[in-house]
C-alpha cells in the first residue's frame, strides 16, 4: 500500500471575481521511504498540492489518503504527528521574537509531550547545529542555519512524512548543497518519506526517486530518476525543463556533504 495517495485532485480558488483552477485532476502515489518530486514552472500547481494535503487549500474534487485513510477536515492533531512541512523562506517561517528553544518546544507543548529539553537538543544535533543555538533568535542566524531550525521544528513530533516546498530556493548555492545533503541524510537515518516541490530539475534529480512534471495545474508526465537523468522524457514541456537545467545536472548539484 502507498503511504500517500492523491486521486483525481482538483483545487479551485476564487480570485478577482473569477474561478481559478489551480490543480485539475492530478493523481499519483508515494511509497513509504520514497522521495517524490513535483516539478514545474511557477503557477503549475505543485505547491498548491502541498497546501491541499495540509488543509490550507480548498479541495473541490478528489481524495487524499495517508496510509490508506482519507484525510479528515479539519486535519486535527494526529495529522501533525504524521505529516510536517518545511517552507521555502526560512526568514518568514520562524517567529522573529521567539528563541529557537521556544520555536522547537512549542509543538511538544501543544501536543502535551514532555522531555522538551532533551528533544530540542537532539533535534538541533540532527540538523547539525550546536545546543547553544537554543537561546538565539532567528535574526542571529544565517539563512542556512534558519532553514536547519525549520527542518528541526518539522522533526519535533517525529513525523513519517515531510513536505518540502522549495526548501533551498531562498539560499545561496553553497548553502543549498549543504541543506540538500542534510535532507538526504535525515531521510535515510529516520526512514522519512518526502514529497518535494521544486522548479529546478537539478535539485529534483539529486533528491527524488520519481518525478511528476506539472503544467497549468495538470499532470504532464511522470518518470523515474533514471529516465530524467538519461533524458528519456516523452513530452515537449518536460524536455524544455530538462534543457533549461541540463548544465547543472551534468555535475553534482549537491556539493560536498555537511
Amino acid at each position: 500500500m502507498s503511504l500517500i495517495e492523491i486521486e483525481n485532485l482538483s483545487v479551485t480558488f476564487r480570485a478577482k471575481g473569477r474561478q481559478v483552477r489551480a490543480v485539475e485532476g492530478v493523481s499519483f502515489k508515494v511509497s513509504k521511504g520514497e522521495s517524490f518530486g513535483l516539478v514545474g514552472e511557477s503557477g503549475s500547481g505543485k505547491s498548491t498540492i502541498l497546501r491541499a494535503i495540509c488543509g490550507m487549500a480548498p479541495i473541490t474534487e478528489g481524495t487524499i489518503r495517508i496510509d490508506g485513510s482519507v484525510l479528515p477536515t479539519p486535519r486535527g492533531a494526529r495529522f501533525a504527528t504524521r505529516v510536517q512541512m518545511v517552507f521555502q523562506d526560512p526568514y518568514a517561517s520562524l517567529h522573529p521574537r521567539h528563541t529557537i528553544d521556544r520555536t522547537l518546544s512549542e509543538p511538544l507543548a501543544i501536543h502535551g509531550l514532555g522531555g522538551s529539553d532533551a528533544r530540542v537538543v537532539r533535534a538541533l544535533e540532527q540538523v547539525g547545529l550546536p545546543a547553544a543555538f537554543r537561546f538565539r533568535y532567528p535574526h542571529q542566524l544565517s539563512g542556512g542555519q534558519r532553514q536547519r531550525v525549520a527542518i528541526a521544528r518539522a522533526l519535533m513530533l517525529e513525523p513519517k512524512i515531510v513536505l518540502l516546498d522549495e526548501p533551498t530556493s531562498a539560499l545561496d548555492a553553497s548553502v543549498q548543497a549543504e541543506v540538500l545533503n542534510l535532507l538526504n541524510r535525515l531521510r535515510a537515518d529516520l526512514g522519512l518519506t518526502f514529497l518535494m516541490v521544486s522548479h529546478d530539475l537539478a535539485v529534483i534529480d539529486h533528491m527524488c526517486d520519481r518525478i511528476l512534471v506539472m503544467q497549468h495545474g495538470r499532470k504532464v508526465e511522470e518518470m523515474a530518476r533514471d529516465d530524467l537523468a538519461n533524458a528519456r522524457m516523452t513530452t515537449a514541456y518536460a524536455r524544455s525543463l530538462f534543457d533549461a537545467s541540463a548544465d547543472r545536472m551534468l555535475g553534482d548539484p549537491s556539493g560536498t556533504a555537511p
